[in-house]
Formats: structure tokens, C-alpha cells, sequence
């Protein structure tokens, strides 16, 4: 019992005070789709006719006649589409009501029409999509296909102005980060569309304060996050393309935070992709979900901006780039402190590519479900870093929830070396010391415990990778890796994540040791 009372003293004593509000509010007096239902009869909408350039097209979700693949889990409703179904977990549902098809470049305008006048026919029961956040990328959705066809829908229109007051009066202030940035782009695009100007100042004032709290200083999105971080990117492409395309009064401050902003992220985002086009795929990521990179940065071509490459510091990553090898180290905070649903317990982890392929990964995410698997894809273990007596570096529990969070100290960079430890471990008194020396062909990890316990070093090859242990050393077609001071060395198999609900087998070498571990990576 008082583990678990302690447990929730260190999730709930970094929560804002906005945050508790809110969560008060909505508990006892949440507003309902009703309310706001009953308001649109009495109002007839008036809409304001947008302009569109061509953004970034989907992927492929919508499959078939009634039929949908989200999450790598495919769906065909015999009868007629059921947006409340829950079969597959709530985030399935919620990207069924996300309408993000809707940018499929096979979805026509009859096909899109028909989608919608099925979702308001079902409106009035719908329960996770009247939600803030689905209705947030719905509104998105929906208004840019509008805006590409030239629509003008009474039907559509109503329901517009019906989920743009419900999300107005309740934006998702309880959750703060990328939920409540959604809310606002949302909240945007749907003001200018029903040109509704209290609105739009809600919108503005939002936008111009959580851009200015989540969008780091080196560009990099606060939630550490490089799949969010390119989410983020593209709502604020988007709305810079609306309002560069639409005379929407008083947003010309606006515009230009949103291109300030976005040129930081795009130089970030340049920083954080591999010599072959990939991302990092660390923290809560997964491909698929998020636009290519490349895509973005075409994207950001069209709108006319420039990329601002601002050396990585704020976010805690670190990147090294040798003839033969990139590495991506991870020493900085788990994330926002009131925040971090989206951390993973991987303080002095890091990723390594070799030749243009993943070599050394983070195992990835394949569920959003509060379950054993999300809580070993968010644990230390799952990562190339170091476990102290099976402790926890960062107390990740309950689906997004982080309690005790290790803290870095006393970081030292130079061209060619990272050095940082970490409080993580104060617990059980330790502190685990690592350095990274980055040389030209060879790069090696040093591992310090004070504290005089057992530890064990983690380190996750990619599915591609085909190793073998023989003796003291680890073999492959990158090379070898060899280790020093250790008690005992395996070759195990895991589960790699590769996209929601999808793993691939593949191999990890923990090696258990006391003090100090030295590790040599020969890359050819």
C-alpha cells in the first residue's frame, strides 16, 4: 500500500495546477455534445470559402467498401461502419473517427461526402469520437477536404459548428502537450473555416503559448518524441499553408511564429534523420504513423521556408556522425516533468547505425494498451543502456504514467566524447557513470557503478542484423564487439517492435557485471 501511495506522489507532485483544474472540471461538469447540438439548430451557419495548396496525401487506411486498416489491424464492417467499435482498443477507434483518409489520394469527393454524411448520421451516439482529440484531427480532416473540393454542405456545416463549440468548451487542458497543441490547430482551422473570431482568439492565444512551452529552443518538440515531433511539424505546415492562402483576420503574428517555429523543427528534425532517410525511432515511435520526413521537408519547400539547423542541445539527444557510423545518445530529462506519458526509462541509451542501416535500437512501441507489453517496451531492459539490480531507472507504469524519473548530471561533451551519469538510482544508492568514445572506426562504451551492486548492460541489435556469440565476442557482418570486466555474457532472443501490433524476432547480448564494463564496437 504505501508503494503504491508513494508511487502516486511522484506521478501527481509534477502536475500543473491548470492540469488539476481542468481534471476537476471535467469530472463534475464536462460539457456535452447536446448542449451544443441543440445550439446549431438555432444557428445557421455561415462559412467562409478557403483556398488550399496540395499538402502531404495519407497513407492507405481506408481499403476497402466499409473496410479499414489502422494499427496494422485490418477491419470489414459487414453492414454499415460502426464508429463506436471498440474491438481492437481505443486507439483503433479513435483513428476510425480521425477521417485522416479523407487525404488518401484514391478517397474522391463522392467517397469523402458519403464517409461524413455516415459519421453525422451516427453523430448523436457517438462516444470516443466526441472526445476532444478525435474530434481535433477530425475537424483537420475534414475542413482540408473541403477546402480541396470547394464544398458546401448545410448537413456538414452543422455538424462543423457543432464540434468546433464542443471542442472550444473543452480543450484538453488537463493533458496539456501535443493533446492541447491538436485542440488548437483544430480550433484554428475550424474558426476560419465557420469565420467565427472568438474562436480564432482562442485558437491564437493557445497556439502562441504552447508553441512557444513545447517547441524547444533547438527545435525539437518537448514530449522527446521524434514520431510527435514530426506530427507536430505537419499540423503547423498545415495551418501556415491556410493562413498563407487565406486572408484570415489578425493571424499575421501568427504566421509568423508558426514559419519561426517551423523552420527550428525542420532543422531539428533534419539533425534527428539517419544518412538513409529514417528516423530515430525513440521514445513512443513507430513508423508508419507519422509523415516521412522527406515529405515533410517537400512540403516545407512549397510554403517557401527554410531549414534552421540549431545544434542539438535542449532535448537531450546528442548526435555523432563518423565515416562509418551515426549515433544518437540520450542525455538529457525523460521529458517534461508534467508530461511525460510519452518517456521511456532509457537515460544513457542510444541508437547506432551502421553503413546506412540500424545496427543498435531502441525496441520500439506496438501498443497504446495498459498492459505488460507497453510496460516492458517503455522499461529500462528495453533498452541499450544499463539495470542495476533489476531497478527501474525511470518508474514507468500504468500505460503513460512516470513516478521517480532519473535526472542526468554532470554532462561533459567534446568533438569526440559524451560523458553523463544519472540520479535514476538513487534508491538503491547507485549511480550509473557512461562514457561515449566516439573514434573513427570504433566506438567505445564505458560503463561506471558506484555502489556496489550487480548491473546489467543492454544491447539491442536490429531484426536485419544476424550475430553470433563466440567466446568473449559478439560477430557480424558489422564487425565484432568486445567486452571487458564482465561476469557473465548471453545471446537472447526478443521482440522487436515494428509498428503497432506487428514484432519481429530478433537478437540482444546483456551482460551482467559489477563496477565497470568496457565495451568495444569494431565497425568495418
Amino acid at each position: 500500500m504505501l508503494r503504491v501511495i508513494l508511487r502516486y506522489y511522484h506521478t501527481l507532485k509534477y502536475l500543473q495546477w491548470i492540469q488539476i483544474k481542468y481534471r476537476l472540471r471535467y469530472l463534475f461538469a464536462r460539457p456535452q455534445w447536446a448542449t451544443f447540438a441543440n445550439k446549431a439548430k438555432a444557428v445557421k451557419v455561415k462559412t467562409q470559402v478557403l483556398k488550399w495548396s496540395p499538402g502531404i496525401a495519407s497513407n492507405t487506411s481506408r481499403t476497402g467498401e466499409k473496410e479499414f486498416e489502422f494499427l496494422n489491424i485490418k477491419q470489414k464492417f459487414a453492414e454499415k461502419i460502426d464508429w463506436n467499435f471498440a474491438e481492437h482498443g481505443k486507439l483503433w477507434t479513435y483513428n476510425l473517427n480521425y477521417f485522416d483518409f479523407l487525404q488518401q489520394t484514391n478517397i474522391s469527393k463522392a467517397e469523402g461526402l458519403h464517409l461524413i454524411h455516415d459519421f453525422i448520421g451516427q453523430e448523436e451516439n457517438s462516444k470516443d469520437g466526441m472526445e476532444p482529440f478525435p474530434i481535433s484531427l477530425r475537424l483537420l480532416s475534414w475542413v482540408k477536404f473541403i477546402q480541396k473540393h470547394q464544398i458546401q454542405d448545410p448537413l456538414i456545416n452543422q455538424s462543423i459548428f457543432r464540434q468546433v463549440q464542443l471542442l472550444s468548451a473543452t480543450p484538453e487542458y488537463h493533458l496539456l502537450g501535443n493533446h492541447l497543441l491538436e485542440n488548437a490547430f483544430a480550433l484554428l482551422f475550424g474558426a476560419a473555416y465557420i469565420a467565427d473570431q472568438k474562436i480564432l482568439a482562442q485558437a491564437k492565444a493557445i497556439l502562441k503559448e504552447q508553441l512557444e512551452e513545447q517547441i524547444l529552443a533547438d527545435g525539437g518538440h518537448f514530449e522527446l518524441s521524434p514520431m510527435y515531433h514530426q506530427i507536430m511539424l505537419y499540423r503547423v505546415l498545415d495551418s501556415i499553408n491556410l493562413l498563407q492562402n487565406n486572408a484570415i483576420k489578425a493571424t499575421d503574428d501568427l504566421l509568423v511564429l508558426l514559419k519561426t517555429k517551423a523552420e527550428l523543427m525542420l532543422g531539428w528534425m533534419e539533425q534527428m534523420t539517419f544518412a538513409n532517410g529514417k528516423m530515430a525511432m525513440l521514445n513512443d515511435s513507430a513508423p508508419g504513423i507519422a509523415p516521412e520526413a522527406k515529405d515533410l521537408l517537400a512540403y516545407a519547400k512549397r510554403l517557401d521556408l527554410a531549414v534552421k539547423k540549431i545544434p542539438l542541445k535542449e532535448c537531450g539527444y546528442r548526435k555523432i556522425i563518423k565515416t562509418r557510423y551515426e549515433m544518437i545518445a540520450d542525455v538529457g530529462a525523460v521529458g517534461p516533468d508534467y508530461i511525460p506519458g510519452h518517456a521511456h526509462s532509457d537515460t544513457l541509451g542510444f541508437v547506432l547505425y551502421h553503413r546506412n542501416e540500424a545496427l543498435l535500437v531502441d525496441t520500439g512501441i506496438t501498443t497504446y494498451e495498459k498492459n505488460a507489453r507497453r510496460t516492458l517496451e517503455r522499461s529500462t531492459a528495453a533498452h541499450n543502456t544499463v539495470c542495476i539490480a533489476g531497478e527501474e531507472q525511470t518508474e514507468v507504469w500504468g500505460g503513460f504514467r512516470v513516478a521517480r524519473r532519473a535526472q542526468v548530471r554532470n554532462l561533459k561533451e567534446s568533438p569526440q566524447t559524451i560523458s553523463a551519469s544519472h540520479n535514476g538510482y538513487q534508491k538503491i544508492k547507485c549511480t550509473h557513470h557512461r562514457v561515449f568514445d566516439c573514434q573513427e572506426k570504433v566506438l567505445v562504451v564505458k560503463d561506471t557503478i558506484a555502489g556496489n551492486k550487480k548491473a546489467k548492460a543492454f544491447f539491442h541489435f536490429h531484426p536485419d542484423q544476424k550475430i553470433s556469440l563466440i567466446g568473449k565476442e559478439v560477430r557480424g557482418d558489422f564487425g565484432r564487439m568486445l567486452f571487458s570486466e564482465f561476469i557473465e555474457i548471453e545471446q537472447v532472443d526478443y521482440l522487436f517492435g515494428n509498428g503497432f501490433n506487428q514484432t519481429r524476432t530478433a537478437q540482444k547480448i546483456v551482460i551482467a557485471f559489477e563496477d565497470y564494463l568496457e565495451t568495444k564496437i569494431e565497425l568495418q
